[in-house]
């Protein structure tokens, strides 16, 4: 059953209004986390299907909670690839529908073990605008937007649009010339960068847990570099042992992995 977000979340304060009702299905956690959203056309060439889902595999690798749209397409492999417990699924429509139908299954995998968002009242059922506001939230959520595929008059390049008014940087995967003419032509215009090596572009994000911390929720927060006081508050002793332990050092405030 779904139930209404209280908790106000900062990352949505860049969009044109703050959602006056954020339902949600799953761990809320994961807002915590640092978070990218990945978006794309429906129908993905090979290439962009492979690399997508890499990409999302790695950030996730890494402590990144991957933010897509739970769509045909991209948004499906990004979520997949990210895996159900390191995603967040912004729909278009009520929670207690899970459309598209062909992606129930892992709709449902994401509310069991991922979070799965939605301003829309149970029973609504997507319509064209209704797309149009689950984009913005969708970039709204992320650090940044990574735009995977995409044609030139496509939804995908309206979210590049929110993320340029909100100051995000844009990433697009390097493409053919005769492909993806949206993305190629964002990087025509200067307004994306280029990733060109998914393993160096997914590393700016943190290094890869070990096997004895994967999953860990202390492993992933020192990635972002947080304060001493922050991780004490949110973790306690913990802090200490890991220092102890040599997993992280404390210098001038600050907590990093070591």
């Amino acid at each position: 059953m779904s139930q209404i977000l209280t908790q106000h979340i900062p990352a949505l304060d860049g969009m044109k209004k703050y959602p006056s009702t954020l339902f949600y299905k799953g761990n809320l956690d994961l807002l915590q986390r640092p978070k990218v959203s990945i978006v794309g056309t429906r129908r993905p060439s090979n290439y962009t299907r492979q690399f997508t889902y890499s990409l999302a595999n790695a950030l996730a690798k890494r402590g990144v909670c991957v933010v897509s749209g739970a769509a045909m397409g991209v948004d499906a492999i990004a979520h997949a690839g990210a895996g159900e417990d390191n995603t967040i699924a912004v729909v278009a429509n009520g929670l207690n529908i899970r459309y598209p139908a062909v992606n129930k299954s892992l709709i449902e995998g994401i509310e069991n073990n991922g979070l799965v968002l939605s301003q829309f009242n149970d029973g609504f059922r997507a319509t064209g605008w209704s797309f149009v506001v689950r984009n913005e939230l969708v970039v709204a959520l992320g650090d940044i937007l990574i735009v995977t595929e995409a044609d030139l008059n496509s939804g995908s390049m309206r979210s590049v649009e929110y993320a340029l008014k909100m100051g995000k940087e844009i990433f697009v995967l390097s493409q053919r010339l005769d492909e993806s003419s949206g993305t190629n032509q964002l990087l025509k215009d200067m307004q994306a960068t280029a990733i060109h090596n998914i393993e160096t572009f997914a590393s700016t994000f943190g290094q890869i847990a070990q096997d004895d911390m994967e999953k860990d929720d202390f492993f992933y927060f020192c990635q972002t570099t947080p304060t001493f006081d922050e991780s004490l508050k949110k973790f306690g002793d913990r802090v200490y042992e890991a220092e102890l332990e040599g997993v992280i050092t404390i210098q001038n405030g600050m907590v990093r992995l070591s």
